[in-house]
């Protein structure tokens, strides 16, 4: 006797994989040259320093160094790569800016005599 399979069963069976896309190396963590930061689909986040950027937008790392996340004009997302032994400067005390660190008034300094007072 023929019959037909049943039409549940032969519906089944074509889900796709996950492509594991997203963040792979979190701000503040260490990453190696040729570490791959992010993959993505479409610029999400826009390659920064010493960072490269794949054909598929895979963000990876050209050396060796902390990963940082900034946020720029237009809401831009940036990543980049502060070489290890690189000194971080604080750019906001050098523009003015005021940070919790820098709010703390500083001790007023000893008045010394004028010349004149002196001779």
């Amino acid at each position: 006797m023929a019959h037909k399979k049943g039409v549940g069963s032969s519906k089944n069976g074509r889900e796709s994989h996950g492509q594991r896309l997203g963040v792979k190396i979190f701000g503040g963590q260490e990453a190696i040259a040729g570490n791959v930061i992010i993959r993505q689909r479409g610029t999400a986040y826009h390659p920064g320093k010493n960072v490269g950027i794949g054909k598929d937008h895979t963000i990876y790392a050209l050396v060796d160094g902390t990963v940082k996340f900034t946020t720029k004009r237009h809401d831009r997302r940036y990543v980049a790569i502060v070489p290890t032994g690189e000194v971080q400067v604080d750019l906001g005390a050098q523009h003015g800016v005021r940070t919790k660190a820098s709010s703390k008034k500083a001790a007023p300094a000893a008045e010394t005599p004028s010349e004149e007072a002196q001779a």
